[in-house]
């Protein structure tokens, strides 16, 4: 048993933050706006490169619905989304009023078939006689979807590509970060993931003038007047000015925590080579360099003697956190009656997948005793 908790995935702090907020409470700059918040997307631009544009949000949730709005989604509109994901990659669809058609994933990526999405199109058009308003990609636990054949297809089609990238901040596809590949990009800077503002996101732009679009959105949608006067429905989805005070201060170790849990990944990997019945998630080629924000396994009980559901609880049994991989969205009953386009990778991935402790801050001492009890 640990000594201490493991837990799956906390936040780490560089030791920067406290500035940071101080200056805010200093200068009284506590709203959603302020030094901290363009500062925060400046840094962000900067990692991510390819000329976008940033603007931080107070949720990954927040950034998909204002990328789904700007590209036009109405009632009775239908979206393709990735089924095997976190509900927060499709819920914004129903935000916009619009209908999520689920995809299945490749089996060496655990993201959206390009050949099912392709099929799916084409079903949908058949069947509606319009095709879907947009494509939700999701970059799973930090893995690269195949995004040069999903753009492909959408170029084809002529659908835009709202890429959900709020667990693969610093992952990489061909060179690229993960997020810049789309018309927009979501990250999400929760509690556990790679960098955190405590709770936040954000949405990536290709360009100033979406960018100031989602700026519009985010802060109740308020025209240019000298009194409140609204010609369209806004939100309140701006981050304060505190919590990007952690994200600047995060901003210094973000490297370093993504060289760390790649780190993590290799460890297991390297723990469980010669293990019966045990394989640890892994780039599927060089063309992938996923950020291994959660490091996964998959159980297989014939060959382990124990499903990965009977790892969790001696697990948690022994003061160690881990997880079950995310339930496919078409298996979720709110959307059990929604179209889906699968050949069961999705079902069958959930049902033997264990994340495993992940977090930047844990030693190898720590991954050893993960290791050691789940050999136990």
């Amino acid at each position: 048993m640990a000594d201490k908790r493991i837990f799956l995935s906390l936040a780490h702090m560089s030791g920067h933050e406290q500035r940071f907020i101080q200056e805010a409470f200093d200068t009284n700059w506590v709203v959603p706006l302020g030094p901290n918040v363009n500062g925060f997307e400046k840094d962000l631009e900067g990692f991510l490169g390819e000329n976008k544009r940033v603007v931080a949000l107070s949720a990954g949730t927040a950034a998909i619905h204002l990328g789904l709005l700007q590209l036009g989604l109405d009632a009775g509109d239908e979206v393709i989304c990735q089924s095997f994901t976190f509900a927060a990659s499709v819920n914004p669809v129903v935000y916009c009023g619009a209908t999520p058609v689920f995809v299945d994933s490749e089996e060496d990526s655990w993201n959206m078939n390009p050949e099912l999405l392709e099929t799916a199109i084409k079903d949908r058009i058949a069947k509606t006689g319009k095709k879907p308003k947009a494509i939700v990609p999701v970059h799973l636990y930090g893995m690269p979807a195949r995004m040069d054949a999903i753009l492909d297809i959408a170029a084809r089609f002529e659908i835009p590509v709202m890429e959900d990238a709020a667990e693969a901040l610093g992952s990489e596809y061909r060179g690229r970060k993960c997020g810049t590949f789309g018309d927009f990009g979501a990250l999400s800077f929760n509690g556990n993931k790679m960098i955190t503002t405590s709770g936040g996101g954000a949405l990536i732009c290709k360009d100033d003038e979406t960018a100031a679009r989602t700026l519009f959105y985010a802060t109740q949608a308020r025209e240019n007047r000298p009194y409140y006067f609204h010609e369209k429905i806004g939100y309140n989805y701006r981050l304060s000015n505190i919590s990007a005070g952690i994200g600047r201060g995060q901003m210094f170790v973000l490297r370093e925590h993504i060289a760390r849990r790649r780190e993590i990944c290799k460890l297991y990997t390297e723990a469980f080579a010669e293990t019966p019945g045990i394989t640890v998630k892994k780039n599927p080629g060089k063309d992938f360099d996923s950020n291994f924000w959660l490091s996964c396994i998959l159980v297989d009980p014939e060959k382990f003697g124990k499903t990965a559901d009977e790892i969790r609880l001696k697990l948690e049994a022994a003061n160690i956190e881990s997880r079950l991989l995310w339930r496919p969205m078409h298996m979720q009953p709110i959307y059990a009656k929604n179209a889906f386009y699968g050949s069961g990778v999705a079902e069958k991935t959930f049902g033997c997948g264990l994340c495993l402790p992940s977090g930047p801050a844990l030693t190898n001492d720590d991954i050893a005793t993960v290791v050691k009890e789940i050999l136990r």
